[in-house]
């Protein structure tokens, strides 16, 4: 329901999505059965696609052409695929919007392998574009976001961790590809560089309003909601915000100290889910996703008013309330 609410909001686009949902399809499509099969496996279980909507948002204050966008909307959205995969491996994960990841449905190997092809397709895609300012912005995501995954490691655990640590850790996890999207849909758009430079901004702000409130709901939504165990990330031992907000008290930060890196039984797991769900990590962490949710708004004040301005600020008020 909130999915069908969601793409409600950028109905008018329609078109152009179905347009990329069959390009995706074909950028995955090899020789090898099973390469198919795992790399449809991911693709054919839904997703928001965010990241080509805000391309084609901010192909809006340019030369609007669905036929150059969508060769930057295609390999952002497959890069941002083939995180998940590698993400699933690393978190050792076996479930992704309510179906078998690709580890679990095959094995380690095959998903590290899918994931790697994914990538190599979106680079492949890419080069259509004959721009290489473009090569060098997504070239920089795709080296942050690889950092990010690196501090992600190495933070698992770590309840002691400072809210910086967090905070570089989802603006290269997250924040930096949907910038990037908002960021390449306007130059490929041919679009000033103020205007691409606010877009940016947008971008990146409403990238850690979302990881903020994606970590929120992992502890505020049920199992069936998330298509995935509520409580995930403390049990792969991503320390998220509202855990660092919650910590202070220092019952609940015992409690959590005892739980971490342990196999939880479901009990123990909705015990951890609930003793955060009633903390006060929960509105302390939405009033920071909020903060940044106004800054985005602020940089969308700066633009032109048209479509483009109209639907990506109704998308920024639903990302800050959004349930799933």
């Amino acid at each position: 329901m909130e999915k069908m609410k969601l793409k409600l909001l950028y109905s008018d686009l329609k078109p152009e999505l179905e347009m990329i949902e069959k390009e995706l399809e074909q950028a995955v499509d090899s020789e090898s059965l099973l390469l198919n099969d795992a790399s449809l496996h991911l693709l054919q279980a839904g997703g928001k696609r965010i990241r080509p909507v805000f391309v084609l948002l901010a192909g809006k204050f340019g030369n609007y052409d669905i036929n150059v966008l969508k060769k930057v909307a295609v390999p952002l959205e497959l890069i941002h695929m083939a995180s998940l995969v590698h993400d699933d491996v690393i978190d050792d994960s076996e479930i992704r919007r309510g179906q078998p990841t690709v580890k679990s449905q095959w094995n380690n190997s095959v998903a590290m392998y899918t994931g790697d092809f994914i990538l190599a397709r979106a680079l492949e895609h890419i080069t259509k574009i004959e721009s290489p300012r473009v090569h060098e912005i997504l070239s920089k995501t795709l080296i942050e976001v690889c950092r990010g995954e690196i501090i992600q490691i190495q933070d698992k655990y770590r309840l002691d961790q400072n809210l910086r640590d967090y905070f570089r850790r989802i603006k290269r996890k997250t924040a930096l590809l949907i910038s990037s999207s908002c960021e390449l849909g306007a130059l490929v758009s041919g679009t000033d560089e103020k205007t691409a430079a606010h877009l940016r901004r947008f971008g990146y702000f409403i990238g850690m309003s979302f990881q903020i409130i994606d970590d929120i709901l992992d502890f505020t939504s049920t199992d069936e909601e998330l298509g995935k165990p509520a409580g995930s990330d403390f049990i792969q031992g991503n320390i998220t915000l509202p855990i660092l907000c919650a910590r202070k008290d220092p019952e609940l930060y015992a409690m959590l100290k005892s739980n971490l890196n342990k196999n939880l039984s479901d009990e123990e797991r909705f015990k951890v889910v609930e003793a955060i769900r009633n903390s006060s990590g929960i509105e302390e962490a939405k009033a920071m996703s909020e903060r940044y949710l106004q800054k985005a708004l602020r940089e969308l004040s700066f633009l032109p008013k048209g479509q483009g301005v109209k639907t990506m600020r109704k998308i920024a008020f639903f990302i800050g309330k959004r349930k799933f």
